[in-house]
């Protein structure tokens, strides 16, 4: 009997030594905290502290009576919504990017915020994506679907872009071209998305991005790969680094949502697990490391979190979606990750509601 707690003990010690930094201090997730609204969908957010002392959420909304998926591809916002705590609730304030006609590269979607500070500019990158048709209504709504014109168009026209202001509060400066373009025969020949930028104390970027290339046959896009470029300023110009991605299927595995943060370790990823192939858990967290933000590979235990989510009420569910993590850094250390969710078994089609979440990290022991 002794013999067998003691191997107990040993298999605990070694499975908590184990553990990283982020998926070992996973909090509580506070009930009724981060930002939820009613007859919207929300997802996507990215937080800044304010010099007003206050957190500053922005956040991708569109409106109910849409399909949660595809209904972001042609008809996001980014909004903008505060809170004098980092858990929350947040309080919608303003539309910060929102349609301006399909005339420009972002003018019928934006999505997928990133909010940054560098010295006293805020700057705001985003997906933006256009199409030339008329809009989606309740009365015509049951014509959207991913093989509709507005989805082909808008998810082919998607790029990345940036928005800047001297305040949270705006006005937004948004610009005539994206920052990221496409490239012809590269991993991004389809489509540039889901930027996750760092701005060094020199004012120069590493930007990880999402890119997809069209497959041989030339209909379709391919799987996601993730991407890296670099830039001078956040103004650009942006240089893909290399003619292949950081990750795909064939190279670590497929993951999607990046986000990066760096502290006095060097560079840190973390991003969703497409297939469950890196870290055993469909739709769970990876971690990656780099020491320029260029060159990258996996942590020992890559595992970041699961879609088990434990809440401040005791309970403890599996969420039906939880994607687009988002670190928050106070005094050059993570404190809080953020994710988009949904409830339902799973799957874009089965959830009734979605919100912005928020876990608080617990201090290292």
């Amino acid at each position: 009997m002794k013999l067998v707690i003691s191997i107990l003990f040993v298999v605990l010690a070694l499975s908590v030594s184990a553990q990283n930094e982020i998926y070992s201090r996973l909090g509580e997730a506070p009930i009724g905290g981060g930002l939820e609204m009613d007859d919207y969908w929300v997802w996507g957010s990215s937080v800044v502290k304010g010099d007003d002392g206050n957190y500053h959420m922005f956040a991708s909304r569109w409106p109910k009576y849409l399909p949660f998926h595809p209904g972001w591809m042609i008809a996001s916002e980014i909004v903008h919504a505060v809170s004098d705590t980092p858990e929350g609730p947040y309080k919608f304030k303003d539309v910060a990017l929102g349609a301006r006609g399909a005339q420009f590269w972002d003018g019928r979607s934006c999505h997928n915020p990133k909010i940054v500070k560098y010295n006293d500019e805020y700057i705001l990158y985003y997906m933006g994506s256009t199409h030339p048709f008329e809009d989606i209504t309740k009365d015509n709504v049951g014509e959207l679907t991913l093989s509709s014109k507005w989805c082909i168009a808008g998810r082919w026209s998607k790029r990345v872009g940036i928005a800047t202001s001297k305040s949270p509060d705006g006005p937004w400066k948004r610009l005539d071209a994206p920052i990221l373009d496409v490239k012809p025969n590269s991993f991004y020949s389809f489509l540039t998305s889901n930027p996750s930028p760092l701005i060094k104390e020199d004012g120069s970027v590493v930007l990880l991005f999402k890119g997809r290339s069209y497959r041989d046959d030339g209909i379709k896009q391919t799987d996601q790969f993730i991407g890296v470029a670099t830039a001078p300023s956040y103004v650009g110009p942006y240089t893909v680094m290399g003619d292949e991605p950081l990750f795909s299927a064939a190279k670590f595995g497929e993951v999607e949502d990046p986000h990066l943060w760096s502290d006095d370790n060097g560079y840190h990823m973390i991003a969703k697990d497409m297939t469950g192939k890196i870290n055993g858990s469909h739709h769970g967290g990876v971690l990656a490391h780099s020491n320029d933000g260029i060159h990258w590979e996996l942590d020992k235990n890559p595992l970041a979190y699961t879609r088990n989510v434990k809440w401040d009420n005791g309970q403890t569910i599996k969420q039906g979606q939880l994607e687009r993590p988002f670190v928050l850094i106070e005094n050059g250390k993570p404190t809080h990750i953020f994710f988009a969710t949904m409830d339902g078994p799973g799957g874009f089609g089965n959830g009734t509601k979605t919100w912005n979440m928020v876990i608080k990290l617990t201090e290292m022991e």
